[in-house]
């Protein structure tokens, strides 16, 4: 079990704005919704980061953005915005065996009607 001091490295993107066929509502099922989609990246780290350590030491962050992004299928509905976090997590977890966790958090811009923040965060281990 990791413990509290142990090595890591966690990659980040946050903030990502994207427009998902999401909700159960009649009213949200026909129109891409606005998500803000934040991801943390849990890796398996190098013994130690030289100034010449390649990127296979690491992962590339456009892969996340990809992940929250173009991976998406395009036409697909998702009735919960949790279903579109699993979804980011499982295309992380193909993309590459050094990631051992990862977090999605999804902010429904929609609900917002003063900039508060409703949505979910979901987090997954690699098995």
């Amino acid at each position: 079990m990791d413990s509290i001091f142990d090595d890591y490295l966690t990659l980040e993107v946050n903030d990502l704005h994207v427009d998902v066929l999401t909700g159960i509502y009649s009213e949200e099922t026909h129109l891409p919704q606005p998500l803000r989609i934040s991801i943390r990246a849990k890796l398996r780290i190098a013994d130690h980061y030289d100034p010449d350590t390649p990127l296979s030491q690491s992962k590339n962050y456009m892969d996340l953005k990809h992940a929250a992004s173009t991976a998406l299928p395009e036409g697909l509905h998702f009735t919960l915005i949790e279903g579109v976090a699993d979804h980011i997590i499982e295309t992380i977890f193909l993309q590459d065996d050094k990631v051992r966790h990862v977090e999605v958090k999804i902010v429904k811009l929609a609900l917002s009607e003063r900039g508060e923040e409703i949505g979910i965060t979901l987090g997954r281990g690699r098995k």
